[in-house]
């Protein structure tokens, strides 16, 4: 059997990236179940409520919904069990000091295979305010605006 090679994304949490400012990326391995495996394979997973914590000195993921493969028997998952998530040692020394600080969340950004193993991409990040948020909107609609000025200048149009 010829052995998948690549990255194929299967999730991506979007929203992640609006309510939280990313500090620091980490990639992540999973410990599933067969039938969480074949779910994933069809492409059906959700990150939106998503989180990573440390329990025991080991690092869990909680509230990522995996549905049920559709034909799995008795042996079928849960969908929104916890996760074991595998990292190395260092890493997870360095998670431990970083959650220690105050308004830091572990925040899932994407779920994928890489040379056909399920990763997931977790990010180091704290919450922004609402004030924040709107700064990094007019930022880029203005970025955008620029942008746009600039391509027209270039094809001749004026306003």
């Amino acid at each position: 059997m010829v052995k998948e090679v690549g990255r194929k994304l299967i999730a991506q949490n979007k929203k992640a990236r609006h309510d939280y400012s990313i500090e620091d990326v980490f990639e992540c391995g999973l410990v599933l179940t067969g039938t969480e495996v074949k779910s994933l394979r069809q492409g059906r997973a959700s990150l939106i409520d998503g989180f990573a914590m440390i329990h025991n000195g080991e690092l869990w993921l909680s509230g990522v919904h995996i549905p049920e493969y559709t034909e799995g028997t008795w042996t079928n998952h849960t969908p929104r069990r916890d996760r074991k998530l595998l990292v190395h040692k260092d890493e997870l020394r360095d998670l431990i000091g970083k959650t220690k600080e105050g308004g830091i969340t572990l925040v899932p950004l994407s779920l994928y295979f890489k040379d056909g193993r399920a990763k997931i991409e977790l990010a180091v990040a704290r919450g922004k305010k609402a004030h924040d948020k709107r700064a990094a909107l007019l930022e880029r609609q203005a970025g955008r605006e620029m942008e746009r000025e600039i391509s027209n200048r270039r094809s001749g149009k004026s306003n």
